[in-house]
């Protein structure tokens, strides 16, 4: 991958891994803009995006990322993440269906175009497989490590509840993966770098990643 062009950097990874926090720092070091889940429903929730209306966008300006963006902003920029709050049990999403999904890409493939940025989740090792500068990163963790991190996070009480809650939401998000991709998204061939997180801080992967990228 090189900096000095335009690049995306996907981050998908296991929950409680730590890879979230990963990919915002590496966002902040590189100086570019971090998106994830929450970013793509505050577009659909507030600016009520959706194929029709990207499609209406794209036939004004094929770059149209950049001037959305800025009335985002503008207007208070994105909601909250309404995910950092989930709870203690994982729920199939609302609305889960195939034009959610390609809402979502449509939406990724318009930032891609037009900025750098640094994508956790939203089966981006998928979509921008084929782009020309672009790095994918698998980031994992012992489940000892994720139960511990998950209990704290969330406040679950018992590990025995938390690694019932971890084992939901890995197989909740690898059905999404295959549903609508074919692939498994803990097929390691699908990333450039996996990372294991045991004996490592956020920090720590954050410097691995920069001096693989060199």
């Amino acid at each position: 991958m090189d900096k000095s062009s335009k690049f995306v950097i996907t981050i998908n990874r296991e929950l409680g891994s730590g890879g979230k926090t990963v990919a915002k720092l590496l966002a902040q070091k590189l100086g570019v803009p971090y998106y994830d889940k929450a970013h793509l429903q505050s577009l659909e929730d507030k600016e009520g995006l959706n194929e029709n209306k990207i499609e209406d966008l794209k036939t004004k300006k094929r770059t149209w990322w950049p001037d959305l963006k800025r009335m985002v902003e503008l207007d208070g920029g994105f909601a909250v993440s309404i995910y950092d709050n989930l709870p203690n049990y994982p729920v199939r999403e609302k609305n889960d269906t195939d034009e959610k999904f390609r809402t979502e890409q449509e939406i990724l493939e318009g930032i891609v175009d037009a900025e750098s940025c640094v994508v956790a989740g939203r089966c981006s090792f998928v979509t921008f497989k084929n782009h020309p500068n672009h790095l994918h990163i698998w980031i994992q963790s012992p489940m000892e490590c994720r139960v511990e991190r998950v209990m704290k996070k969330k406040g679950i009480a018992s590990k025995a509840e938390a690694e019932k809650f971890i084992k939901e939401v890995d197989e909740l998000c690898d059905d999404y993966a295959k549903r609508h991709t074919g692939v498994s998204r803990y097929d390691p061939r699908n990333y450039d770098l996996v990372i294991s997180m045991k004996d490592r801080t956020e920090e720590e992967a954050v410097d691995l990643i920069l001096k693989y990228i060199g």
